[in-house]
């Protein structure tokens, strides 16, 4: 790997800024040239700046106009770049350790409003039942139109134990749906697993933190003595994964691939954004002094039959890894479309505890494939429950994000996308709520599928596809 990668922080992880934010090497990259300054546009942005001093109907400080100039010239970029203040940068920084206060959410604005990308596994809004795609309307009494992001962020964070109410609307649903969580210290377990029946494991990564490749390969070997024999077959669940570190993705797809194998490469202006990572200890191993975690991993994890689980809340990295096991063809994949999240983050500390998250590359599967705006198609579409639920026309994806950056490969391939379900022609429609009403008439939310459990569709149907593969094997 080229030594720049050292001079850089990348992240691929949470699609937005939100709740949880995931960190990676904390560096300044170099910049190019600098070109000269527009003075036209400046003077602009002085006279803007002396009318509000002097004609706002309130005195305004100097500091918040400018952090707002700083927030808004950020968030006009894409929906990734943005400003981070100093309790955001430190919240970003202990995300990264798998323990952070908050709802446990990751969350963007789009339109105005707050909308839900993935619950994370473990942690009140999961628990609760908030989804992918669920419209945020208000927190406690304060509605979140004309919030910026940062501010409904600020809200849905507090002491651990106090209590926030959350409106929301979710398509399908004839009424806004209230949802009562309570604060906590969220301590997030990146790995877990289980022997689903004797030769199959189950390995569900619910984000890419510091520790997750060798918590993976402890997971791996943990399971093998389980076994006390050759597995037959592993499924590997990024379902509502939204990402995290980079070098991370990197471990877990080097887990499942022959050494040398490309994972990912990266293409951006700066000669530090240009990478190839490959499944060689110098690219997944941070702080080069440590061993390689995976250097005791079974040989035959390498070849075993395997099925990845995707859905429209597994981003960034968990589309990384699933993309390069699918264009090995070391890998079934199988679930819903993905997220679609492309891009690169690099944060940038400022001199005052501040940073910058600035989208400086997009990414690329091993086969040259941008999932920007489009996603990881699997092989095999199975939906997480019944076909004509409307929560698969709710799943909000990056494609669907003001401002998103284009796909580079636009013209080139078409992802299959499945429509919306229409609806029954002798469905019952449900009377329009008078909108005062809307907070008496709540309905109420109903709790998640717990993965990997026999009501889990999808999984059930991954462990019977290994099952007929080792028969045809056997055969």
């Amino acid at each position: 790997m080229r030594p720049k990668l050292k001079k850089i922080g990348l992240i691929v992880a949470g699609p937005l800024l939100g709740v949880m934010l995931s960190l990676s090497y904390s560096a300044i990259a170099d910049k190019e040239t600098k070109q000269q300054l527009p003075l036209d546009d400046l003077r602009t942005f002085a006279e803007v700046f002396g009318k509000i001093k002097s004609d706002y109907v309130e005195p305004v400080e100097d500091k918040k106009l400018l952090t707002e100039a700083i927030n808004g010239m950020l968030s006009g970029l894409d929906p990734h770049s943005a400003y981070l203040d100093a309790d955001a940068f430190k919240d970003l920084q202990a995300g990264t350790q798998g323990e952070f206060g908050g709802l446990g959410i990751e969350v963007g604005m789009e339109d105005g409003f707050v909308k839900v990308v993935s619950p994370i596994e473990d942690t009140p809004a999961y628990k609760a039942g908030l989804k992918s795609g669920d419209l945020i309307m208000k927190l406690d009494d304060t509605p979140v139109k004309g919030m910026s992001l940062n501010d409904a962020v600020k809200r849905m964070r507090g002491k651990p134990d106090t209590k926030i109410t959350l409106l929301v609307l979710r398509k399908g649903e004839a009424k806004p749906l209230t949802f009562v969580l309570t604060r906590a210290v969220i301590k997030t377990q990146s790995v877990k697993f289980k022997l689903s029946e004797p030769g199959y494991p189950y390995i569900r990564v619910t984000q890419f933190q510091e520790h997750t490749g060798e918590d993976l390969a402890k997971a791996l070997k943990t399971l093998r003595d389980q076994n006390k024999e050759p597995f037959k077959g592993v499924i590997l669940d990024l379902r509502n994964n939204p990402g995290g570190l980079l070098n991370a993705g990197v471990g877990v797809a080097a887990a499942f691939l022959p050494k040398g194998e490309l994972v990912v490469y990266t293409e951006g202006r700066g000669e530090e954004a240009k990478m190839r990572l490959t499944a060689t200890p110098e690219n997944y191993v941070r702080g080069g002094a440590r061993a390689d975690y995976l250097r005791d991993l079974p040989a035959d994890l390498k070849t075993l039959p395997m099925i990845v689980l995707v859905n429209g809340g597994s981003a960034s990295a968990s589309e990384i890894v699933a993309g390069a096991l699918q264009d090995h063809k070391r890998a079934i994949i199988m679930g819903t479309q993905s997220f679609g999240k492309g891009s690169v983050q690099t944060i940038l500390p400022m001199n005052n505890g501040t940073a910058i998250k600035l989208t400086t590359a997009r990414y690329f599967t091993p086969k040259g494939r941008s999932i920007q705006a489009k996603g990881i198609v699997p092989d095999i579409l199975v939906e997480e429950a019944i076909v004509n639920s409307p929560e698969h026309a709710a799943m909000l994806r990056e494609a669907d994000l003001t401002r998103h950056l284009s796909n580079p490969k636009d013209g080139e391939e078409k992802p299959i996308i499945q429509p919306a379900p229409e609806e029954k022609d002798n469905k019952q429609e449900t009377p329009a709520t008078p909108e005062g009403e809307q907070k008496d008439k709540a309905a109420e939310p109903t709790g998640p599928i717990e993965p990997g459990s026999k009501t889990d569709y999808q999984f059930n149907q991954a462990l019977n596809l290994l099952k007929g593969i080792q028969i045809l094997q056997r055969k």
